[in-house]
């Protein structure tokens, strides 16, 4: 019998032969880490009902080897969790990908470096020091934005640790690095690790939606009543969990028992989510796509010759960012939940 992560793969492969869909009230979406708050709106959508309400029966896979990302374009699942950088790179490339909700409103990256570092005061002090990374272009580029925009060089040593990186910053091994506020930075202060960090939107890298909920156009088009309404039962949940984060983490870790055991630290990571205007916008907003941020962030991009074509070839001529999400299977009401 065929273990899950070749049944994903031999779904990629025969989902490329059969490209169509038929409507179905059933929807699939694959999470892009192991469950976390990022996801908590999904799992109080199916306890609170809300899926069923709308006359859904929703699979949330689990996180496998294959992206969600690549998982959606190749239509082996309905929705996804897209980064952001996921969605540009691959939609350029021409992967079929559309972003349908914005999960944050505002970026929760931020660079990091341990708070006893009194040699470290602004960007520019990161000159020649060993940033533990995770192996993307966008890493250089975002460093060196933010290095150069406070008048550095923006020259600075790179080793590629993944998220052993967090561990090596905590012990010395490396003098700074990136990680999401909203997870690895609450951890660290609950653990009693003083950070101290640099947000990218201070030093010239424009803010964006860190990640979405995305499908194919392929999918919306076939699907285009059972999209909205799996997006606007995901909405409800996103709001509920704002408005009931001791409920909302009961229901998370219910649902994720096995890999899930802190409360404290679930309940706290949800809170900042809370607190910084990340799930639902300073203006009230709930999964709304901010046309500006998506038109800055694919301009910081494309500049810095990030995106490439189909061919691998960097990008000759700016494509038309309006057609990488869409902000239609939303509920009016919804989107601005208070």
């Amino acid at each position: 019998m065929l273990n899950r992560r070749l049944f994903i793969a031999a779904a990629v492969a025969g989902a490329l032969l059969t490209p169509s869909f038929a409507q179905s009230d059933t929807v699939t979406i694959a999470l892009d880490w192991t469950p976390n708050t990022n996801h908590i709106g999904l799992y109080v959508a199916e306890a609170q009902g809300f899926f069923a309400e709308a006359g859904l029966t929703v699979e949330i896979l689990p996180y496998s080897d294959t992206s969600a990302s690549t998982l959606v374009a190749n239509r082996v699942a309905d929705f996804g969790i897209l980064g952001s950088l996921s969605l540009f790179l691959q939609r350029t490339a021409g992967g079929d990908l559309v972003a349908t909700y914005a999960l944050v409103q505002t970026e929760t990256g931020r660079l990091v470096f341990n708070a006893d570092r009194s040699d470290i005061q602004t960007p520019r002090d990161l000159d020649g020091l060993t940033y533990g990374g995770f192996g993307s272009a966008w890493e250089n580029a975002l460093i060196e934005t933010i290095i150069r925009h406070d008048g550095g060089t923006g020259q600075f040593e790179t080793v590629t640790l993944g998220t052993s990186a967090y561990e090596a910053l905590a012990n010395g091994a490396v003098d700074f690095t990136l990680e999401v506020y909203t997870w690895e930075g609450v951890k660290a202060e609950l653990d009693g690790v003083p950070q101290r960090a640099f947000r990218y939107a201070d030093y010239g890298v424009p803010d964006q939606h860190t990640n979405f909920i995305g499908s194919s156009q392929a999918y919306l088009d076939a699907n285009p009543e059972t999209a909205s309404a799996f997006i606007q039962a995901v909405q409800r949940g996103y709001a509920f969990a704002v408005a009931n984060p001791d409920e909302a983490t009961d229901i998370l870790m219910a649902a994720n028992s096995d890999s899930l055991t802190d409360r404290a630290f679930v309940r706290a990571s949800l809170q900042a989510l809370i607190d910084g205007h990340y799930l639902r916008g300073s203006d009230g907003a709930v999964g709304t796509i901010q046309a500006e941020k998506i038109e800055a962030i694919g301009d910081y991009l494309m500049a810095a010759e990030i995106l490439r074509d189909g061919d691998g070839k960097v990008l000759a001529e700016r494509p038309d960012f309006s057609s990488y999400y869409s902000n239609q299977y939303l509920s009016e009401t919804g989107a601005t939940a208070h």
